[in-house]
């Protein structure tokens, strides 16, 4: 049993009682997939999207938008998700209304095969590559594996459907007569494509160049389940780093070459063996990883989650099957933070190259490609329509001939290399034309009006369409490892008289949800006119700086106020006592070493702030000022 597994039930149990999240109108009964963050929760949600933001889009110099949550059908079935974004799903035969995720289910039947009596060798292999391989497989395979094993409904025993495609978009009709069919958006992405031509603008028409989205998704899981890790809604924080597809090359990655990383690639899963630790740059070299640019922010993502809180060697990337990955990918790898319900994906970093530019362009019938201006114009032979096919084209479409000709001679070199191949293999070549007055005409090419003749031409200007590398975070997901990485327990004192545990939640001072909070040490400090500006002194400046600051004054003991401060994961605790009455100085605690020193109230405020944004460590502080 790995600790997180030992401290589920305590990491829970503090998330609830102290309000960090709670399932969505709980008092109403809830309903799976939806929850509520309370104050500490959004809090820390926040600071890790600001930390993303640093971290990503000042750091990298990237844009950022904000594009709708509903977006209308057109939008998505270029996309591919109306037709394809779906998960399998299984029911009870006896019960049609308990229905199942049929990859979940599989991987829960692997893993109690696992963790049977005698597993030979074989076997472990064998279940390991079923459960490694299980959302990979397509409806015929994961139907032959569920027969293979006899996998039933786990609650009844009763054998169960044959695998569906589930789509899994929240439809919603848009406008008063529902005429126009929308969806709550699945991603955050397409809203980037959609934008690229006017973030390219302002960007000065340069690549590579980065565009990031934060926002919230909607997918109507099946079977939604374990806590944050699976939701209906939930938070996405997504980059779009548009690319020369044949300029993956990136300067910046010779600084991070020699990182090591726990790296989990296809071979190594479809074997049944474990990760292995390698540097970035052997696995970019080696070809494991596909180019240097999503190796850069393979590192870059690493980087960002040990930020945070999460810890190294409990963090891998794990390479997608070639049966798993999209057929138009170069190359994709997710961010694995193990937790207590084993290794769980929380980032995705894709090398997507093309796809869904040219889907849009398509569908859209607008010219998203970049032309880059050459430094020396060069030769090239090109494919021309001779005079007698354009006559051919302007007589076949009578009013509409010039402008269909005229679209002929401006398609790309490639586009007019495909209606030419078309019409050798079967006599004609049909395409949507779109007309100078908006509308479209289904066309029929023949042979005549496709003849061309090479020429040779200088050319200034490179036209292709960019590629796409896509880190897209799961903030719920990674806000969750973080709770669980940051959680540790321990004895109270002996002085207190019992031996039961203490949690702490040991967040870095950047995303902590409170930064500080002020002690009274008891009731008489609180009844001094003194108090109340020393109160104001520390508060003015830690509020003007930027940084939360919260006071318990009740009426228990310090060392409990000290204690159930440590579960909200506050870093610093300053105490007002009696000495500071005398000379306006207090003490300062630093939650995980317990050590206090004493300094003036007034230079609290900046102190705090150094040290949240790393200027000085504790170590700093303590050779500085002196213990109380």
């Amino acid at each position: 049993m790995t600790m997180f597994e030992r401290n589920r039930a305590e990491v829970e149990d503090l998330c609830r009682r102290r309000f960090f999240f709670r399932q969505g109108s709980e008092i109403y009964g809830g309903v799976s997939g939806f929850y509520t963050y309370g104050p500490p929760g959004c809090a820390l949600k926040t600071n890790i999207i600001q930390q993303w933001r640093n971290h990503f889009v000042i750091e990298e110099q990237m844009m950022e938008i904000e594009d709708t949550n509903i977006m209308p059908h057109p939008v998505l079935k270029a996309s591919g998700h109306v037709d394809r974004f779906s998960d399998f799903l299984v029911r009870d035969t006896a019960d049609e209304k308990k229905f199942f995720r049929a990859d979940k289910l599989l991987e829960d039947v692997m893993e109690a095969k696992l963790k049977e009596k005698g597993v030979t060798d074989a076997q472990v292999k064998e279940y390991t590559v079923v459960r490694n391989q299980a959302d990979a497989y397509s409806k015929e395979e994961i139907a032959e594996i569920f027969r293979k094993y006899d996998i039933r409904s786990p609650e009844s025993g009763n054998a169960l459907t044959e695998p569906e495609p589930f789509n899994l978009m929240f439809p919603t009709p848009i406008g008063p007569a529902g005429l126009i069919q929308g969806y709550l958006r699945p991603e955050t992405a397409q809203g980037i494509f959609l934008n690229y031509k006017y973030c390219l603008e302002q960007n000065a028409n340069r690549l590579p160049m980065g565009v990031a989205q934060v926002g919230k998704s909607f997918r109507n899981e099946i079977a939604p389940r374990a806590g944050l890790t699976r939701q209906r809604e939930f938070t996405q924080a997504e980059i779009e780093w548009f690319v020369k597809p044949t300029a993956k090359g990136l300067r910046k990655f010779q600084a991070v070459k020699d990182l090591q990383l726990l790296l989990f690639p296809s071979s190594k899963q479809l074997a049944g063996e474990s990760h292995i630790k390698m540097s970035i740059g052997e696995a970019v070299n080696s070809g494991m990883v596909n180019n240097e640019t999503l190796g850069y922010f393979i590192v870059r993502t690493f980087q960002f989650l040990t930020s945070i809180g999460v810890k190294a060697q409990h963090c891998r990337f794990r390479q997608h099957l070639p049966t798993e990955m999209a057929h138009y990918a170069a190359d994709c790898w997710d961010a694995e933070i193990e937790t207590c319900y084993g290794w769980l994906e929380c980032v995705g970093i894709a090398d997507r190259a093309c796809f869904d530019l040219n889907a849009h362009a398509e569908a859209a019938k607008v010219d998203l490609a970049f032309r880059e201006t050459l430094e020396k114009p060069v030769e090239m032979e090109m494919l021309r329509l001779t005079k007698a096919a354009g006559i051919a084209v302007m007589k076949a479409f009578g009013k509409n001939g010039r402008p269909v000709k005229e679209w002929l001679e401006k398609l790309e070199q490639d586009s007019l290399k495909s209606v030419i191949c078309d019409v050798k293999e079967k006599g004609k070549a049909t395409r949507s034309v779109t007309l100078p007055d908006g509308t479209s005409q289904e066309c029929d090419f023949l042979p005549a009006m496709t003849d061309c003749e090479t020429k040779k031409e200088k050319i200034s200007t490179q036209t292709f369409m960019p590629g796409v590398i896509e880190p897209s975070f799961g903030i719920d997901r990674i806000l969750f490892s973080v709770l669980e990485h940051s959680y540790y327990a321990r004895p109270k004192e002996a002085s207190e008289g019992d031996k039961q545990t203490r949690g702490v939640l040991a967040f870095p001072s950047a995303i902590a949800p409170y930064k500080m909070t002020i002690l009274p040490q008891d009731q008489r400090i609180q009844r001094d006119p003194k108090y109340p500006e020393l109160m104001s002194l520390m508060q003015s400046k830690v509020n003007a700086l930027g940084h939360t600051c919260t006071v318990d004054d009740s009426n228990a003991t310090l060392g409990k106020r000290y204690s159930r401060n440590d579960e909200l994961g506050i870093p610093f605790a300053c105490t007002v006592d009696f000495t500071s009455l005398e000379d306006s100085t207090v003490t300062l605690r630093e939650r995980d070493s317990m050590l206090q020193v004493r300094l003036p109230a007034a230079d609290v405020g900046p102190l705090l702030h150094d040290l949240c944004w790393n200027r000085r460590t504790w170590d700093d502080v303590q050779k500085k000022y002196p213990k109380p």
